[in-house]
């Protein structure tokens, strides 16, 4: 079939600039020491940042939630799918981020998509997007009728000019905390300070950065103790909370909009209450004595592995976040440098174009309190030696 045909066609080109992704299959629990494809590795790959995914209170949690709530939801939120253990749920991460309120989903991905289209809804809107965005949120933004203006990584006087410019009646600007492929952090005091002079939005997808940052795991509104009316914030469940699902806090008319008018929320099924009545159990850790513990454990593995790496011609990004980069470059060579360690026993990824801008593919580190120092040391070491014999 010439249909069949045009597709090998793209999968081909894929291949040829070593741009064809591959799954591997994990038979093991989320843990730094898994046996993939029936070998046993040394895993860098996962976001479980704080080791959750397998913690025993969590998965007794998730075994109690099945028992009382069953397998499954059964309908959407506004249906009959909104669980006490939803309820419950939004309320505590309410609490934990200190906003008025909190809405649940069953991804990230999702998450944003509500946002962006919730509020950028009417044609009378402009959406100021990062240049680093995530995808969701660059979809979101596509699938909103607003008018999207992209300004520049971390531009905070690119983005004054827009605002600035701008005679939208609602502005939106958008923006990851931390940068999913790079480990920084986005400038958001600055941002904020300039959406409360513009009367804008802030959106702040704060995956990567909930449980991490902050002293108590609360993120990046810790993190830079931010608070503010024109704050809409994104955290997902299933990093370093380790369960599944996601959040959006804000104020509480915000809220209500996306139960009114996010598609995204409205025509999809609640996640099954036992994931909601495991992640009470993972945010009593996060927030208490044992999730700062694990936060000061992930800090000190990352200080070493800034101390370890002696790299001349790859380049370690800036970041004392869990993401750990090491840009190569090109396409072949970053994907020979991912086999190489995975011969060794190290899964670190290749990550490639389109996910980071041709010409800086790059392997993305990323450690978790679950692994150690010994582990740690083992992969600097292989860095090291990996990039002198190229």
């Amino acid at each position: 079939m010439d249909m069949i045909a045009a597709i090998d066609r793209q999968l081909a080109q894929l291949d040829a600039q070593s741009l064809k992704r591959v799954r591997r299959v994990v038979e093991t629990p989320c843990a730094p020491r898994a046996t993939v494809d029936g070998r046993e590795l040394l895993a860098f790959c996962s976001n479980d940042y704080l080791g959750l995914a397998a913690h025993p209170r969590v998965v007794e949690a998730l075994r109690e939630g099945a028992s009382l709530y069953g397998a499954g939801s059964g309908a959407s939120h506004l249906i009959s799918g909104h669980s006490r253990a939803h309820e419950l749920l939004e309320e505590r991460l309410a609490a934990f981020v200190g906003m008025p309120r909190a809405l649940s989903f069953s991804t990230g991905y999702m998450a944003n998509l509500a946002i962006l289209t919730a509020l950028g809804a009417d044609a009378d809107a402009d959406i100021f997007s990062e240049s680093l965005n995530h995808a969701s949120l660059i979809d979101g933004a596509r699938l909103a009728r607003a008018s999207v203006k992209v300004y520049p990584h971390a531009g905070v006087e690119a983005l004054a000019a827009l605002l600035e410019a701008s005679n939208a009646a609602t502005k939106v600007v958008v923006t990851d905390s931390v940068f999913s492929m790079d480990g920084n952090l986005a400038p958001l005091p600055a941002m904020l300070a300039l959406c409360e002079r513009h009367n804008a939005w802030l959106v702040i997808d704060d995956a990567h950065g909930f449980g991490t940052l902050g002293a108590h795991g609360r993120g990046a509104l810790e993190h830079f103790n931010l608070q503010s009316p024109n704050l809409v914030y994104m955290g997902t469940l299933g990093k370093a909370a380790g369960v599944g699902g996601a959040f959006v806090a804000a104020h509480a008319s915000v809220i209500e909009l996306m139960i009114q008018r996010a598609r995204p929320y409205i025509y999809t099924t609640a996640a099954p209450p036992a994931l909601a009545h495991a992640l009470l159990t993972s945010i009593d850790i996060i927030g208490g004595d044992e999730g700062a513990q694990r936060r000061a454990h992930l800090q000190s593995l990352i200080a070493q592995l800034d101390r370890d790496l002696k790299l001349a011609r790859w380049t370690r990004m800036a970041s004392f976040t869990a993401i750990q980069p090491v840009v190569i470059g090109g396409n072949d060579e970053t994907l020979a440098a991912s086999a190489a360690l995975l011969e060794q026993g190290l899964w670190v990824p290749a990550i490639r174009p389109p996910t980071v801008p041709a010409g800086t593919a790059r392997l993305r580190a990323t450690l978790s309190a679950a692994h150690t120092h010994e582990e740690v040391a083992r992969l600097a070491l292989a860095l090291n030696q990996l990039e002198e014999a190229r």
